[in-house]
């Protein structure tokens, strides 16, 4: 069986060389990545303001790289097609990410209806404590997205793919930090397109 650590770094080599071609998706997973560390060490102080953060402009940014920069025709250096791609992706697909992405959209409706949440919060006295209503109930999409894919991914893969996965997208911010630095150099230089993917494992 595959150590957890080489299962690991294969999720990542595979993530990197599938799915992220673009010099454009680098550097804005560059910003991500810091913008998700820093919403880690908000979160110790303060959870509401670090999921406002991690979604409205760490995630934003990380998926707009996938939708509009990623090349979504035939990967000849992987020799693989845009759909095979999609179909064995470990984690979130672009399927999936719509359907994640839409609930993050939505799910702060409910407070026009309720100002309670069904329960869940005291009615909020100012903008500010209605921001960070919203911003707890961001926090649980996000855990609430991470633990349903491990458990999917444990059941119907096995449970170290599940827990494999889970470890790679908390530590993705650190090790895109170390994947992607060069990317905004490499867009000065007019490189649009990672001419060493798939050429040698990271």
């Amino acid at each position: 069986m595959t150590s957890f650590r080489e299962a690991l770094r294969i999720q990542r080599w595979d993530d990197h060389r599938y799915y992220h071609h673009s010099r454009i998706n680098q550097a804005l997973h560059l910003v991500s990545a810091i913008s998700f560390i820093a919403a880690y060490v908000i979160a110790f102080k303060d959870l509401a303001l670090a999921a406002l953060i991690g979604w409205l402009f760490s995630m934003t940014t990380r998926q707009a790289g996938h939708f509009f920069f990623e090349p979504h025709e035939y990967d000849h250096v992987n020799h693989a097609s845009h759909e095979h791609k999609e179909e064995i992706k470990v984690g979130y697909n672009l399927f999936r990410k719509v359907i994640l992405m839409s609930i993050w959209v939505f799910s702060p409706l409910p407070l026009l209806f309720d100002p309670t949440y069904f329960g869940v919060f005291t009615p909020a006295a100012s903008t500010w404590e209605l921001v960070r209503h919203v911003g707890y109930i961001w926090f649980a999409i996000a855990l609430g997205g991470l633990v349903f894919r491990v458990a999917q991914l444990c059941v119907t893969r096995d449970v170290q793919t599940g827990l494999v996965w889970g470890t790679k997208i908390l530590t993705d911010p650190f090790h895109d930090i170390k994947l992607y630095w060069r990317a905004p150099f490499a867009l000065m230089r007019g490189e649009l397109i990672d001419p060493r993917e798939g050429h040698s494992h990271a």
